[in-house]
């Protein structure tokens, strides 16, 4: 798939979209912290691919579509950066863009998520710890994909993405009781898939 170059055109893959397996998306990474000035596209592009590939798996799009619908999230951003004004955070912004996006790609492509959701691990010496960490990913996103959208959107950007509660309602523009409400009702779905899973 092309890559979005500075002048809007479609140059050669970009090395990012080859978004690794889950456990490094699910990994607590740190984001490149962006300038004071207004951002350029290549710094939103480098400092906020991981969140935007996050957000938009959170929301249900499938494996197969994923690296479109990133595509698709970058081409909205490349198109108004210049209206971005800096009364939100920019994490926010992209959060509004990429629900969209992913709304539009489970309308398009269906529910239907029979996806191999590990990839194959690359090289010998980490071979056995990276599919370990590939296959809790798989697990935690199996068990995310069968909550409702509510409770797994919240849990997610709590857990995942540590956001605070208050922000997370901030930024779903819901009560911060009925955010709490969904965290905790989420935390114990999440709790009882993963007994259920490991009991003998």
């Amino acid at each position: 798939m092309a890559a979005i170059s500075r002048d809007g055109s479609l140059g050669e893959p970009a090395l990012t979209l080859g978004m690794p397996s889950l456990a490094h998306v699910l990994d607590a990474t740190s984001e490149v912290a962006m300038p004071a000035r207004a951002p350029t596209f290549d710094e939103v592009y480098a400092a906020h691919f991981a969140f935007v590939w996050r957000v938009l798996r959170t929301f249900g799009v499938a494996e197969v579509g994923i690296e479109d619908a990133v595509q698709d999230v970058f081409v909205v951003v490349h198109r108004r950066l210049g209206d971005f004004e800096g009364r939100a955070a920019i994490t926010t912004w992209l959060f509004a863009i990429a629900r969209r996006i992913a709304s539009g790609y489970r309308r398009r492509l269906g529910t239907d998520r029979t996806e191999e959701l590990v990839d194959d691990p690359v090289g010998t010496a980490d071979t056995f710890a990276a599919l370990s960490r590939a296959q809790a990913a798989a697990t935690v996103m199996s068990i995310l994909e069968r909550m409702d959208e509510d409770k797994r959107v919240v849990f997610a950007l709590v857990e995942l993405e540590q956001l605070t509660v208050p922000e997370v309602a901030k930024l779903l523009d819901v009560n911060l009781n009925t955010a709490y409400s969904r965290l905790r009702l989420a935390r114990t779905a999440f709790e009882l898939a993963v007994r259920a899973r490991v009991k003998p």
